[in-house]
């Protein structure tokens, strides 16, 4: 089976980290995406709020980087979580990622982000409440400066017309 969600939105709170007893980070949030579509010639936007949940050390990096408005890409998994509701005693159910890779989106100075596209991965992680964070850190870079931007081949290249309000971002 492969389960697989990729996400591009901003954050719509700040992240809660706290720490499992055996000391692996784990790191809560929520990423709202949003689509514009046109419906009988009515522009329209759907919006999609998605829980998503950072272990090890990639919870620390993101809750130490982003903040509330923070624009990210989140690669991982769906999860399905239940439990008890402890006010009425209901059972309750929801729909989560499980973030196995992450790319801080924002621009340098905006949302906490170090710069523009910085990713960090977790990939060694399993994402269970026990697992080990891995050995490897993360350091952000000294400072971000943008490359200069590579030359393009002078050719003949078809020019494409997209309609901006079909772009998901």
């Amino acid at each position: 089976m492969y389960n697989k969600v990729i996400l591009v939105g901003n954050l719509t709170r700040d992240i809660e980290l706290r720490y499992s007893q055996n000391g692996s980070a784990i790191a809560k949030t929520a990423i709202a995406t949003s689509r514009k579509f046109t419906v009988n010639g009515e522009k329209k936007e759907e919006t999609c709020f998605v829980d998503i949940t950072f272990f090890g050390r990639s919870g620390e990096v993101a809750n130490q980087y982003l903040r509330k408005g923070s624009k990210i890409l989140v690669e991982g998994r769906l999860s399905f979580e239940q439990w008890v509701d402890q006010t009425n005693g209901q059972k309750r159910s929801k729909h989560s990622v499980i973030v196995e890779t992450m790319q801080m989106l924002d621009s340098r100075g905006e949302g906490g982000s170090q710069g523009g596209y910085n990713e960090y991965s977790d990939a060694g992680n399993s994402g269970g409440y026990d697992a080990p964070a891995p050995k490897a850190a993360y350091t952000p870079p000294p400072s971000y400066s943008k490359p200069a931007p590579a030359r393009m081949p002078e050719n003949n290249l078809p020019e494409i017309d997209i309609n901006e309000d079909e772009i998901p971002f």
